[in-house]
């Protein structure tokens, strides 16, 4: 029984074009391995423009919908800042104030205490 050879994913990785066309012609383990790994990457090269096209599509939603939100927000804020109204109430609330409530208040706007 003979051991298999294991040197294919290193001369692959590190090893020269030359050396590992050599170490092919020498070694049945290392081609087969060789033949299936160029069917995986003929398959993956046959289905690689589906998924760019599909990242593409995907990639241009995100940015048409960052654009949408930033007009949106850019009208919101300035049309908050036109109308002053809008602003102070979402600043300061819509609380009374003692001198709302009819209470006798000093200069300041305290509660006047006899």
């Amino acid at each position: 029984m003979t051991e298999k050879c294991t040197k294919y994913e290193a001369l692959f990785t590190f090893a020269s074009e030359e050396d590992f066309k050599k170490h092919l012609d020498q070694c049945e383990d290392c081609r087969k391995e060789h033949e299936k790994m160029q069917k995986i990457s003929s398959l993956i090269q046959e289905v690689k423009p589906h998924y760019r096209k599909k990242r593409t599509q995907g990639r241009m939603l995100k940015i048409a919908c960052s654009m949408l939100l930033f007009v949106f927000l850019g009208t919101g804020i300035s049309l908050m800042n036109f109308n002053t109204d809008i602003s102070d109430t979402l600043r300061y609330g819509t609380t009374l104030s003692a001198e709302d409530l009819g209470l006798p208040v000093d200069s300041y706007g305290l509660i006047m205490v006899e």
